[in-house]
């Protein structure tokens, strides 16, 4: 059987890796979340001393990458030049996008998407080298 999403292990393993990241980089508290391609949540995280808002944060990193196709770090590169498209964006996606990187697809060996995983707490960069540290230790890439 073909696996088309990613499984609740595979989730709780890129959470664990991208968290094991940020502390190994003496990060601030970070929320993770691994969406499923439907935009579902499969997994989320968040680290203590986390402020409130995070976890709306990461899962709208992750699911404006799944909605447009694109890491949230493009989606910011887009805002630049298309403001009002991405806005209208956001407004249309129920869970919102944050045009800032952190949030990215989770692609299998052949390229199909998997997923997407967001991360927040930290600046934007290094948001994102934790979700690519979690996609790799499933041997997923972004």
């Amino acid at each position: 059987m073909i696996q088309r999403s990613i499984s609740l292990e595979q989730a709780q393993t890129i959470v664990a890796a991208a968290l094991k990241e940020g502390r190994k980089l003496a990060l601030k508290p970070l929320t993770v979340v691994v969406l499923d391609p439907g935009g579902h949540m499969i997994a989320l995280a968040r680290e203590d001393n986390s402020s409130n808002l995070r976890p709306q944060i990461a899962t709208a990193k992750a699911s404006g990458a799944l909605a447009l196709g694109i890491s949230s770090r493009t989606i910011a590169e887009m805002a630049i030049e298309r403001p009002t498209f991405i806005t209208a964006a956001a407004g249309l996606n129920p869970a919102g996008i944050v045009p800032a990187a952190g949030g990215i697809l989770l692609r299998n060996t052949d390229g199909a998407v998997m997923g997407a995983v967001g991360v927040t707490g930290d600046t934007s960069d290094n948001d994102e080298i934790c979700a690519l540290a979690g996609a790799a230790a499933v041997g997923l890439t972004g």
